[in-house]
């Protein structure tokens, strides 16, 4: 729920936008909001786990989760949307987190892959059935039922939750203030000046401002959690290398790929002129090729090894994005399920490869300080692939000679050409790893 609510409006973005007397490219602020709440809150997670227990923090945020739906679905602006976006990314960022973390720290080596797998799926799936319950809902009823659908779903999980997680032990960890402050401020400057420098009505001058700002703080955060002695969350975990491929190339990647349900929506339907029912369809494609490659990925990590899968498959990756660029409005609508389902075969295979070698090495002592960082990572992704797919369409229309407001076909098809570069880039940490990287949780290699 909390992974879909990231997708779900992308192929309602029109029809929003529309109520909202707004451009739709201008709506990713809606979605960046969201992400960028949910990124800022995040580190307190591994905190107010150890402090209140999981069963308490994962309830409580699906309760405020679910009163932020609730105001989405009343708002008139995309100023009331926005901060209705940010109170939900807060109760959001509790629940994937402290979840993972209920599963990670009882997971034997053994079992990692497999269980990794299944955690996985959601980030998969949801970003896919995200947009076709959008445009759908969007079509059919009105916007406003993506948010009021969360309240019954809230109700289910609220009392799955108080059945299923036990009662921990808890501890009284002091709280690293300002450990949080200085990473809440450096991760949303950070994000916020890549969603602004996507928007042709606010200064470019004033975006850079806000990215290097942003920057900067997060370099005093880094500083500060390797001085002080009880961390917000501990960086020992990157010194390890398959953890630290996991968030330097897996970023890389997972920024490139999280582009793709902004991208594609608009593309289809302000490109194209699709209907939100084809967007959403097409992009249906997407995740059957999920579904289809899901059985194999675990028997093809264990016969040929995390970095053969990991470059070979990136290769693979980058080629899907170019063909994306050849896209056009009469392209035969086969040959574009055919493609996004080819994609979505690679995008399930490497998502679950960088997701399970970033643990594979890491100690049961360090999985909650990794299990953290790796979640402030991951959310950072999700919030830069949306701004970063809105920057490279603001500045595919640039250089033709547009505005992103007024997007044309091949605006889309430039800005697929830069994601493709992205996903070139994190390759090169892949192909760095050793031939054995993360063999201690594979049950078959091949010598």
């Amino acid at each position: 729920m909390q992974i879909l609510d990231a997708t779900v409006i992308t192929t309602a973005l029109p029809a929003i936008a529309a109520d909202f007397h707004t451009p739709p490219p201008h709506l990713s602020l809606g979605v960046s909001a969201y992400l960028i709440a949910m990124t800022v809150f995040v580190p307190l997670s591994g905190w107010a786990t150890e402090r209140y227990g999981a069963r308490t923090i994962f309830s409580g945020s699906i309760v405020v989760f679910a009163l932020a739906s609730a105001l989405c679905a009343l708002c008139q602006d995309l100023t009331q949307f926005t901060l209705a976006r940010i109170l939900q990314g807060i109760g959001g960022a509790m629940m994937v987190p402290v979840g993972r973390l209920v599963v990670l720290r009882d997971t034997p080596k053994s079992e990692m892959v497999h269980a990794i797998a299944i955690l996985t799926w959601p980030a998969l799936v949801a970003p896919l059935i995200g947009p076709v319950m959008g445009g759908w809902i969007a079509t059919h009823w009105s916007w406003h039922w993506i948010f009021l659908l969360n309240l019954p779903l809230s109700a289910i999980a609220i009392m799955a939750a108080l059945r299923l997680i036990p009662h921990t032990e808890r501890s009284e960890h002091s709280f690293d203030v300002k450990g949080f402050i200085l990473s809440g401020l450096g991760v949303g400057l950070t994000m916020t000046g890549i969603e602004f420098s996507s928007r042709d009505d606010i200064a470019l001058w004033f975006s850079i401002a806000l990215l290097i700002a942003g920057l900067l703080m997060i370099w005093q955060t880094v500083l500060h959690l390797k001085q002080t002695p009880k961390p917000l969350f501990n960086l020992a975990p990157i010194a390890i290398r398959t953890f630290r491929v996991s968030i330097v190339g897996g970023s890389l990647f997972r920024i490139a790929i999280s582009s793709v349900p902004f991208l594609l929506p608009l593309m289809f339907q302000v490109g194209f002129g699709f209907s939100a029912v084809t967007s959403g369809a097409l992009l249906l494609w997407l995740f059957a090729g999920n579904l289809a490659m899901k059985t194999v990925t675990t028997p093809i990590m264990n016969r040929f090894g995390f970095k053969k899968v990991l470059v070979i498959n990136g290769l693979m990756v980058v080629i899907g994005f170019v063909a994306m660029a050849y896209i056009a409005a009469d392209t035969p609508k086969w040959l574009i399920a055919t493609l996004l389902f080819v994609s979505g075969m690679n995008r399930s295979m490497h998502f679950t490869a960088m997701n399970t070698i970033g643990f594979a090495d890491i100690p049961a002592k360090q999985m909650p300080d990794a299990n953290t960082l790796q979640a402030v990572i991951l959310q950072m992704n999700l919030g830069a692939g949306i701004a970063i797919g809105a920057l490279s369409l603001a500045v595919a229309s640039m250089l033709n000679g547009g505005v992103s407001a007024h997007a044309t076909a091949a605006d889309f098809a430039l800005s697929m050409w830069f994601i493709a570069g992205i996903a070139l880039l994190a390759i090169i940490d892949c192909a760095r790893l050793p031939a054995n990287a993360g063999a201690s949780v594979l049950k078959q290699r091949r010598h």
